[in-house]
């Protein structure tokens, strides 16, 4: 009944008090109690509430929100990246239906980018046997010093030699950790394109 009674009285006195303010803005905003507020400037306990902005008839021009709560914010961005997906599907469908015409052209591609990562993994592989018939050489080698040799009186092994193996041994480390790329990143070419030709028969209507 008291929310009531002040509304009613600040609405009654709303036209003088808006001629008063020489068309400055006038805010109304309801605080936590449920009690109603008019003013030209909103106090400072008041910034995280939202408000109405009025003009000289009490209509509403405009409206200022308050505070976002955290699953306002949450939801907001939410939608936001749903927002984005859906561009990015938007762009990379358009882009699939300007680069190919059928599926033929689809699969032609795929097959080229993966001969290309075979390629890749073949001369890995040769050089790789290489390497490590080299490496054995070494270790044959090194087999007749000290510490790899039984023999108590064999010598120490030479400087050289044993930076030749580590150095051969980093080597091949290398190498087989460039042709497992080349494997995965066959294996990614390959799901990529299988999507890509998913979508394109989905787009086209192709069963």
């Amino acid at each position: 009944m008291r929310r009531t009674i002040i509304a009613i009285v600040l609405a009654a006195l709303l036209p003088v008090w808006a001629f008063a303010t020489q068309n400055n803005a006038v805010y109304r905003w309801v605080d936590k109690d449920g009690v109603l507020h008019y003013g030209d400037s909103v106090p400072a306990e008041y910034a995280e509430v939202e408000k109405q902005v009025i003009n000289d008839a009490g209509v509403t021009v405009a409206v200022v929100r308050g505070k976002k709560t955290d699953e306002e914010i949450a939801e907001e961005l939410r939608l936001a990246q749903i927002a984005k997906e859906k561009e990015k599907q938007r762009r990379d469908d358009s882009a699939l239906l300007a680069t190919y015409q059928n599926i033929d052209e689809i699969v032609m591609h795929r097959d080229r980018r993966v001969e290309l990562f075979k390629a890749q993994a073949r001369v890995t592989e040769l050089y790789l046997k290489n390497i490590k018939r080299r490496l054995d050489s070494l270790m044959e080698v090194s087999s007749k010093y000290r510490p790899y040799s039984s023999d108590p009186d064999a010598e120490m092994i030479d400087p050289d030699l044993v930076e030749d193996i580590n150095v051969t041994r980093k080597t091949i480390g290398r190498h087989e950790m460039n042709l497992s790329r080349f494997q995965s990143d066959e294996e990614k070419i390959v799901a990529r394109f299988d999507g890509d030709i998913n979508r394109f028969k989905k787009l086209k209507g192709i069963e």
